[in-house]
């Protein structure tokens, strides 16, 4: 369940407004309802709480850290990317994970069933060139 709450935090960020907009016939609103404000302030933040955090296997190693999010075309946040092996940095390669595959327990993300060998053998993740 705690997938679901990061997902509406990541989708959250798309539309925390700067202000409260006034609404005018005919317009779109931009922004977070009043009503809808609490609901985001219970999300997490990506900034303080999601990206860097170590990410451990169930049996409480540590395999890799969060690197980034990913947030599919169709607004959805869709995987983290993990950052795993390495050493200061070297031969350090990123993976795409499946948020709902992140749980969080005892405030650390666990990737159950995961080991530090398997996701070193995952498929690299490497970012699209941007079109032009």
């Amino acid at each position: 369940m705690t997938h679901v709450r990061f997902a509406m935090l990541i989708g959250s960020f798309l539309l925390l407004p700067a202000a409260a907009p006034a609404q005018v016939a005919g317009s779109t609103v931009l922004g977070v309802a009043a009503a809808e404000m609490r609901e985001v302030t219970l999300g997490w933040s990506a900034e303080r709480q999601v990206l860097g955090k170590a990410v451990f296997n169930d049996k409480n190693e540590r395999i890799g850290a969060v690197d980034d999010i990913i947030i599919a075309p169709d607004k959805a946040v869709s995987y983290a990317i993990i950052g795993v092996g390495g050493f200061l940095g070297v031969d350090r390669h990123s993976v795409a994970i499946p948020v709902s595959q992140l749980k969080l327990q005892g405030g650390k993300f666990i990737l159950p069933g995961a080991t530090k060998d398997a996701l070193k053998n995952a498929p690299k993740f490497e970012y699209a060139s941007p079109a032009r």
